[in-house]
């Protein structure tokens, strides 16, 4: 049964009328012990099939670990979202379903366009940027605000080599959740250093960047 109705197939394929340049979908799933591991699957196929510029490539997490672990992918159901010949650092962990949905899509598209909204002094701060930076943004699919702080930790990826954006399904791990005092989302982490919570602006995520970028110890109390 496909997951994505036809009435929004049409819609999404109207959208992907405008890639210019070639999406590949990378996921990483796992027979044993991952629920949602076939409707991620299922799910970027679906998108792989509405256009051309789109492709989809299929891994399995157990065989192929050493590929899993070039991605720095440690858990699954995992989705890059990367053009053939560059990964952006943008990933998804767990079904991007619900209101995550539209991220995955938006994504797509910047992907494909290369169009990003940021303000200019947004992006002179990530382009000065010259270490790594992971941020984790914990979401559940009914959150309405989620998708605006995934996208903004995307959108920081797809502008800055050193920037990794992760979006995780609290629910789908709960224990990395428990690790990080997961009370509320959408909660950001930022090497483990600093948290934002809420879909803030734009500002206050470069700012609780470079406030991480200071501390020179992870925090071990969440």
């Amino acid at each position: 049964m496909p997951l994505i109705q036809e009435k929004d197939r049409k819609f999404i394929k109207g959208e992907f009328d405008s890639l210019k340049t070639p999406v590949k979908l990378v996921g990483f799933y796992a027979d044993n012990g991952c629920d949602y591991c076939p409707q991620t699957r299922q799910l970027a196929e679906e998108l792989a099939e509405l256009s051309d510029m789109v492709d989809v490539e299929i891994h399995d997490f157990d065989r192929d670990r050493d590929l899993a672990d070039q991605y720095g992918v440690d858990k699954v159901a995992a989705t890059i979202v990367m053009s053939p010949d560059k990964d952006y650092g943008i990933r998804y962990f767990g079904i991007p379903s619900g209101y995550e949905f539209t991220s995955l899509l938006e994504d797509i598209l910047m992907v494909g366009t290369g169009e990003v909204e940021l303000q200019q002094s947004t992006l002179d701060v990530l382009r000065s940027i010259n270490v790594p930076v992971h941020m984790k943004v914990f979401i559940t699919p009914t959150c309405p605000y989620c998708p605006r702080a995934v996208r903004m930790s995307h959108k920081f990826a797809y502008v800055s080599d050193y920037i990794r954006g992760d979006m995780v399904e609290a629910m789908e791990f709960p224990v990395l959740a428990n690790q990080y005092n997961v009370m509320a989302v959408p909660r950001t982490v930022i090497n483990d250093r600093a948290y934002l919570e809420g879909a803030a602006p734009e500002n206050m995520f470069i700012d609780k960047i470079l406030e991480a970028l200071s501390i020179k110890e992870p925090v071990t109390n969440w």
